[in-house]
């Protein structure tokens, strides 16, 4: 990959993503409250939604900290109790339990989606588009597992997190970190991005709306049986 593609994909590209997705989601609250939902589908049907629920959303979040925690946090902070390679190792194996727990997770969701009549017929395009994304960067993060084995001492792992602390402190030269990781790395970060980048446009935006007003309620809600 030419230095030229290698800036703009992951120099400029990842600034462009992000804040896509900040403004997009403010506009869309700000303009369209109402579409700012998940649009579930248990009211459709139930079949298959426990499983393939709990499984891709318990697996996306435990990867998603797991990513956030593993890229931002610097080397020195964990460097004088555990190795750059024993870091990559417990990284390999949690990605490779959760990152699996999701892809079962959301083969179960797509075959309800497509199989089930009813919810097809309600079914966004940019609804599958987003399932279909979500599963190609799964199997690209899985994908990633016998290559990062191929560097026992940890050394892509501090590459990709000099690039993403790069990224988040406005360094330049971000780009340079993973110039030379193997392609499977620069697909997965790639296609990330991207998700940033659509995330407005999509029922993701249903992340954002965490119940902290439900959970510090100052009372219990009040349920009458009817007459």
């Amino acid at each position: 990959m030419s230095t030229y593609f290698n800036t703009l994909l992951f120099g400029i590209y990842p600034y462009i993503a992000i804040v896509t997705m900040i403004l997009g989601s403010i506009l869309r609250y700000d303009q369209n409250p109402y579409s700012w939902k998940a649009d579930s589908s248990q009211l459709l049907s139930r079949k298959g939604l426990r499983w393939g629920s709990n499984l891709f959303h318990v697996g996306i979040l435990l990867l998603f900290f797991g990513h956030l925690v593993g890229l931002l946090t610097p080397h020195w902070a964990y460097d004088p109790f555990i190795s750059a390679g024993d870091k990559q190792m417990v990284a390999m194996v949690a990605g490779g339990i959760f990152g699996s727990m999701s892809l079962v997770g959301m083969i179960i969701l797509i075959w309800r989606r497509v199989g089930n009549t009813r919810i097809r017929a309600t079914t966004k395009p940019m609804d599958m588009a987003i399932l279909l994304i979500l599963f190609v960067q799964m199997l690209l993060g899985l994908a990633t597992i016998p290559f990062s084995a191929q560097h026992p001492d940890g050394s892509s792992m501090i590459a990709l997190a000099s690039w993403a602390q790069s990224i988040v402190t406005f360094q330049p030269g971000a780009a340079q970190f993973i110039a030379g990781e193997d392609i499977v790395f620069k697909l997965h970060i790639f296609l990330g991005l991207t998700i940033f980048l659509l995330f407005p446009f999509t029922r993701l935006v249903h992340m954002f709306s965490v119940p902290l007003k439900y959970v510090l309620r100052s009372g219990y809600q009040v349920v009458r049986k009817r007459g």
